[in-house]
């Protein structure tokens, strides 16, 4: 059963899109994000000043979309990584490998893109099953 996920936690959606979906079934649960932006969900107002704080505010909304479910990070199959510029590659693994554990992190990809939304600098969706 597909079922729609929305928090006021992470910023709302801008287009025919939701913030995320959640597909059940008697043997478990998968959670689709969409890809999340550095928005202040209150303000509206992009954080993109600060590479590190703008992936934090990222893993912030993905973390609530999570827990809109309760799931965490640890339930986590597969994330997408966009980055405006690849040369931000590590500040962005350093602190998104914060919110995992190394030995059971995802499946991933990095990839630069020549734009993202908004022109933010980096932009992360994520798969996560629990069973």
């Amino acid at each position: 059963m597909k079922q729609i996920i929305y928090t006021e936690l992470a910023p709302k959606p801008i287009g025919p899109y939701n913030q995320a979906v959640l597909y059940q079934t008697p043997q478990g649960k998968t959670l689709y994000t969409s890809g999340q932006i550095a928005i202040d969900p209150a303000s509206g107002d992009l954080k993109i000043d600060d590479l590190k704080e703008e992936t934090h505010l990222v893993m912030n909304h993905l973390k609530s979309l999570l827990n809109q479910v309760n799931m965490d990070f640890e339930d986590v199959v597969k994330c997408s990584i966009f980055l405006s510029d690849m040369g931000n590659f590590s500040t962005v693994n350093e602190i998104y490998g914060s919110y995992f554990n190394e030995e059971t992190a995802p499946a991933r990809e990095t990839v630069e893109v020549a734009n993202l939304p908004k022109y933010v600098n980096v932009e992360i969706s994520l798969i996560a099953i629990q069973s």
